[in-house]
């Protein structure tokens, strides 16, 4: 919902801010369910939980606005923070608005922003990825795809007819100390002794079409002292080049991409390609299906993993909807990855298969 001026408890405890607005919208998301997954460890044990990843879209509230300083130009913030509807405790590593933190200047010639953001892999993957960060889906291979945010970062994207530019830089990227976990990965940066340490840089290039879009995008990550996976050094870098796209037949969407990874913080298998294709397809006004595969070979070593997902959504108004999400995972070699990236302590042995299950409902507001 938009106002002219923040809500009136907002504008209580920030009055002079909610004055100078031109428009600031307060928007959230709610999804929890509840999951199983089998195949869990060396006695292959199964699990039903509530999980903080949902099986749509992660839970958030966030504020957006954006004030007009004349000539076409406006001055603009968002703030969104990410939770789990299970706990109520703030995902991201425990930041407040952990998802988002941003204030910039947009006007015809792009927009600048400065603060915690999405790099540009986000932008990228956004809507080639079908499932996006389902609980069954890309994250469950890669873990950054559903966290490809920097802290401390200055960002440009602009739109010219059909062509969309966008880059960021961050001086150091995560300054969040929650894991081993992706969503807090101990690397600062902005260490004058040592300036390349924890910085990271993406670019992307985007054509969109009428039916059809394509996008490539490069994202890279310095490790720094007492980074986690294994980034414990400036010289060491963590990189992706996604090229992807998407075409609409009618009024079925079928997404894919390519995803190449260059991690140095993995001497034996550093190379990766990850392949992913999938459909979504409305059967009707209010119920929408959708599947997708993914694929994710090392060079040089026998690891490699399959992912298969699907998901329903039946939708009973514009903001309320219940779903159902499947997913199987076949690890090879080496790989113990789990079909669930919603919940830790879930991984089967090295080289298992593991099968999950998600019912849940989501309301947007």
């Amino acid at each position: 919902m938009k106002f002219p001026m923040l809500a009136a408890a907002c504008a209580a405890a920030l009055p002079a801010f909610a004055q100078a607005q031109d428009s600031v919208t307060l928007y959230g998301v709610v999804d929890t369910g509840i999951a199983y997954v089998n195949g869990i460890g060396a006695n292959r044990d199964s699990a039903a939980l509530m999980p903080n990843i949902t099986g749509t879209v992660p839970s958030r509230w966030g504020l957006r606005g954006s004030e007009d300083i004349g000539g076409g130009n406006k001055a603009i913030f968002w703030l969104e923070s990410g939770f789990a509807a299970d706990s109520g405790t703030a995902n991201q590593g425990g930041r407040l608005f952990g998802r988002q933190a941003l204030v910039g200047l947009a006007g015809g010639w792009g927009q600048v922003a400065l603060g915690r953001q999405y790099t540009m892999l986000f932008w990228a993957m956004a809507e080639p990825d079908i499932l996006g960060p389902n609980i069954f889906g890309s994250g469950s291979i890669d873990s950054y795809i559903p966290n490809t945010r920097a802290d401390n970062a200055v960002s440009y994207k602009g739109t010219f007819g059909s062509f969309t530019v966008g880059a960021t830089y961050s001086f150091g990227r995560d300054t969040v100390n929650a894991g081993p976990s992706p969503a807090g990965t101990n690397c600062a940066g902005e260490n004058p002794a040592d300036t390349r340490a924890c910085r990271e840089w993406s670019a992307m290039l985007k054509y969109d079409a009428a039916a059809w879009s394509l996008a490539v995008a490069y994202d890279s990550l310095r490790g720094g002292p007492g980074a986690f996976a294994g980034l414990t050094r400036s010289a060491l870098r963590d990189d992706r080049l996604s090229v992807n796209g998407f075409v609409m037949l009618g009024k079925a969407k079928i997404g894919g991409g390519w995803l190449r990874r260059d991690n140095q913080a993995s001497p034996t298998a550093p190379r990766s390609d990850l392949f992913y294709g999938g459909a979504a397809y409305p059967v009707t006004a209010a119920l929408t299906l959708e599947a997708e595969a993914f694929y994710q070979r090392f060079h040089h070593s026998p690891n490699k993993v399959w992912l298969f997902a699907s998901r329903a959504t039946y939708a009973f108004t514009k903001r309320t909807a219940v779903y159902g999400t499947l997913g199987y995972i076949v690890n090879g070699g080496d790989l113990a990855l789990s079909v669930n990236s919603g919940q830790a302590g879930t991984n089967p042995v090295a080289g298992a298969r593991q099968f999950g299950a998600m019912a849940g409902v989501k309301h947007v507001f």
